[in-house]
């Protein structure tokens, strides 16, 4: 039987923007150009391996913030081929493209107040997913997150926002409704964004069409969680690590005073 050929491994991105720049001093077309772009990656595990190695060179102060030549701009028209499809919120302190240091063209990102599954942002994952072929899908939540905040305040309080609002915050709230009692409200908080961030994936693996993706091994689904004072984001790759982010999210020193 003969040997299957291995998918060959990712240009590294240096010689990949050298040979680009060196193209593009000999003039060459859009086409070409587009042509000479190496995917970042080609399966879900490279895909990740790509988002944790851009956000450790931004938390790290060592970004190369990806930057597209004019010629290499407009051949972007011709085609885009994300390599991840990304559900964030909406909080301006979220830059996901920095965050995970991408240029353009490499993430499909759909935001959100709360980093909710409906029905707009579900379009938005599942054509990541069909139509634009990315290898892995990340649920996205952030220290601080406002939208989690407020869906931990009491009915009487989040009934004084507008309809859509509400509508919004009640698909928060059966997640965080089922958190620890923890005084420290930092902590508290901390706690109800990652348990956000668990069951908007839970959600999203009960979607037919994304069960059939994860099954065939062409996507993974994944939650994050975006530290703003260090800049670093931690991945759980697994529902038993959402799982064990929470507990000890809540059992860390700094997180000790329950009722």
């Amino acid at each position: 039987m003969p040997t299957p050929t291995p998918t060959p491994a990712p240009l590294d991105p240096i010689l990949e923007d050298q040979r680009i720049a060196d193209a593009v001093k000999r003039g060459a077309t859009m086409e070409e150009i587009a042509k000479l772009r190496e995917p970042i990656a080609n399966s879900p595990q490279e895909a990740i391996r790509a988002l944790k190695t851009g956000n450790s060179r931004f938390f790290s102060g060592s970004a190369r913030r990806p930057e597209l030549s004019a010629a290499e701009r407009r051949s972007q028209i011709l085609a885009q081929t994300p390599f991840a499809v990304v559900l964030s919120c909406s909080d301006s302190r979220v830059p996901t493209e920095i965050v995970f240091d991408q240029g353009l063209g490499t993430l499909f990102i759909t935001r959100v107040a709360g980093n909710v599954i409906e029905t707009g942002t579900l379009g938005s994952i599942e054509y990541g997913i069909g139509h634009l072929k990315s290898h892995v899908v990340v649920v996205l939540g952030h220290e601080g997150c406002g939208a989690v905040k407020a869906a931990l305040l009491p009915p009487e309080e989040r009934a004084r926002e507008t309809e859509n609002i509400q509508a919004l915050l009640n698909s928060i709230v059966p997640a965080v409704s089922r958190i620890p009692k923890i005084r420290d409200e930092k902590a508290k908080l901390r706690e109800a964004v990652v348990a956000n961030v668990r069951q908007q994936v839970q959600n999203l693996k009960k979607v037919k069409f994304v069960q059939n993706a994860i099954t065939s091994g062409k996507i993974a689904v994944i939650g994050a969680f975006y530290e703003i004072t260090s800049g670093a984001v931690d991945f759980f790759e697994t529902d038993e690590e959402l799982r064990l982010a929470q507990t000890d999210y809540a059992n860390r020193s700094w997180r000790t005073h329950l009722t």
